[in-house]
């Protein structure tokens, strides 16, 4: 198996472009699911307070034998917390959980418009960035607009955004903008929550790779670039969603899953009208 790419992300920083995702998987499966992932040759994982798991996601990192340092830990700040002096203590509860003296990433997780916090809540991560407790941060389902803002008030770019993103919401604009600042794109619902396993299109790509149709999406991640962040709780699955290094896709597969993109592909929520 090839060794997977590191993205060098704006700080500096080094992120393996393929992890674990751990949204909406049960806290007595996550430690499980993290090991399986580790020993596979994982070394990035992606969890958040709100995904109720932090404390089995440790317990996964620290059973596994892979030192600490080898590994890419991203969490994020939920809603609730958002604001200055909140986020610094739900940022600490995290910590706590998870087990660890510190975050490879730290997000903000939603915009949360009409709170109207998240400027506080990234100076917050400044302050936890300058401690050295988050090495890097970043945020999750913002807007151009969000983000400029938050450049305009602290003159700090965010080094990721993480965003709903697969063939069917491919999300052109919002890459392009962040190319254009050095932001790295993340990939949040990148198999579109499993609607797009038994498209025709993608089927067809996998059977001529003699791959499955999740690694033909993971891969197209990686040939654009992103970072891609697919969750199973299934052992075999999570093995086979990290082997997809050692094939590439044709101009003309590229192209056909490029077709694939709609305009109301979104499964998620509209992070601009969310109110959770």
């Amino acid at each position: 198996m090839t060794q997977q790419r590191l993205i060098t992300l704006n700080d500096g920083k080094l992120m393996p472009q393929v992890g674990l995702g751990v949204w909406q998987t049960p806290a007595d499966e996550a430690e499980r699911a993290v090991g399986t992932a580790l020993a596979a040759g994982y070394r990035h994982i992606d969890t958040a307070a709100v995904y109720e798991n932090e404390r089995e996601v440790g317990a996964g990192i620290a059973a596994s034998g892979v030192p600490r340092g080898e590994i890419f830990l991203t969490t994020k700040l939920w809603n609730d917390d958002q604001g200055f002096d909140s986020a610094l203590r739900a940022f600490d509860q995290s910590l706590a959980r998870l087990g660890t003296d510190y975050v490879d990433l730290y997000l903000i997780h939603w915009p949360a418009p009409s709170k109207n916090l998240y400027a506080e809540s990234w100076k917050a991560l400044l302050r936890l960035k300058e401690e050295g407790r988050a090495r890097s941060i970043g945020v999750s389902n913002f807007g151009p607009a969000q983000i400029r803002r938050l450049i305009d008030e602290t003159g700090v770019t965010p080094v990721l955004n993480q965003i709903e993103l697969h063939p069917r919401f491919q999300q052109k604009e919002n890459r392009a903008f962040h190319a254009s600042l050095g932001i790295a794109t993340e990939s949040w619902s990148p198999l579109g929550q499993g609607t797009l396993l038994n498209d025709p299109v993608i089927g067809g790509i996998a059977a001529r790779h003699g791959k499955t149709p999740a690694q033909v999406i993971i891969r197209w991640h990686i040939e654009n670039g992103l970072i891609v962040i697919p969750k199973s709780v299934t052992p075999s699955r999570i093995i086979s969603n990290f082997d997809v290094f050692g094939f590439t896709l044709a101009e003309d597969d590229m192209a056909a899953i490029g077709a694939l993109d709609d305009e109301g592909g979104r499964t998620g929520p509209d992070p601009m009208t969310a109110t959770f």
